[in-house]
């Protein structure tokens, strides 16, 4: 494989590994990235004072930085390369391929070269990836009161899992739909996935955790609505599984709360998918402490990044 830019961008991750191998120098103790859909949260510019400015964006699948405060702070990876490194053309490319490991256009003899590098840590091309946490409750509903935090991962982990099989099977046996609420409310447990609370309250908020909670019911082909939200242009999906009912999706998505509220997120994203999918979303997920009940659900999607 030649040395070229492409090349470069091919093996880290359309460049996004470029900046977060950089900021590291500058902040070696520091999650330096976080990743939200097609962009990074704003991060700390070491070429504006250390200050949050710093924009990351995939456009055309190549990462481009800008700077919120200075509109002339923007270009490629390999611009904001030359700015740390001061080289540029080959030689820039050079330091790129040899710092970061990349060992494009190396010539190797597996069973003959007794001088094989020592091959880095498996982290080192990878962007610090930021795991979404929440507050979780115990049954019944009527509990505001969090039992602890928890991360994306955990409860993936847990409605993949077997522990609620057999509620969810009750639940959706119930023809009674008072009862069925009843049920439901009673005896699943249950998140606040937009952020740690010390208790289910709007203003009991400590942290939130930039991530929104789209709740669709009624939904005649759950496979089919499924595959176009994992195939959705513009939202990038966190966790998607079926509802306790049965008959409804959950998805969560990324938000970015530096750039609007909630509810504002909450209602733009209610309109889109009214215009795209013809379909009306449960109100309820403008309450940034919104409870969502965790069911069972063995095909349950999280987003591959986080694994």
């Amino acid at each position: 494989m030649e040395l070229d830019e492409q090349a470069i961008l091919d093996k880290t991750n359309y460049g996004l590994n470029i900046y977060s191998h950089i900021l590291r120098v500058y902040y070696p103790n520091e999650v330096v990235l976080r990743l939200s859909g097609k962009q990074c949260s704003p991060a700390k510019n070491p070429f504006n004072k250390n200050k949050l400015t710093l924009k990351l964006i995939n456009v055309d699948w190549v990462f481009l930085y800008s700077d919120l405060e200075k509109d002339d702070f923007k270009g490629n990876p390999f611009e904001f390369a030359a700015l740390h490194y001061k080289l540029t053309g080959n030689e820039l490319l050079e330091k790129l391929n040899e710092e970061m490991h990349l060992r494009i256009g190396e010539q190797w003899d597996f069973y003959g070269n007794k001088n094989l590098p020592e091959l880095p840590e498996e982290e080192e091309n990878k962007p610090a990836i930021h795991i979404p946490k929440f507050s979780y409750f115990n049954s019944p509903v009527s509990n505001i009161y969090p039992k602890s935090t928890v991360s994306l991962v955990e409860v993936y982990e847990l409605i993949k899992s077997t522990k609620n099989t057999s509620k969810t099977e009750q639940l959706r046996t119930i023809q009674a739909k008072d009862e069925a609420r009843k049920f439901k409310a009673s005896k699943f447990d249950y998140v606040t996935f937009s952020g740690v609370f010390t208790k289910r309250n709007d203003k009991a908020l400590q942290n939130h955790s930039g991530l929104l909670t789209i709740d669709f019911d009624y939904i005649e082909n759950l496979q089919q609505l499924k595959n176009q939200l994992l195939n959705d242009e513009y939202f990038e999906t966190e966790l998607l599984f079926v509802s306790p009912s049965g008959d409804g999706l959950k998805w969560i998505i990324p938000i970015d709360i530096t750039e609007s509220t909630h509810q504002n997120f909450f209602n733009a994203i209610a309109n889109y998918i009214k215009e795209v999918y013809q379909l009306k979303v449960d109100k309820s997920g403008k309450d940034v402490s919104r409870a969502c009940f965790l069911p069972s659900d063995p095909e349950v999607f999280i987003n591959p990044k986080y694994l």
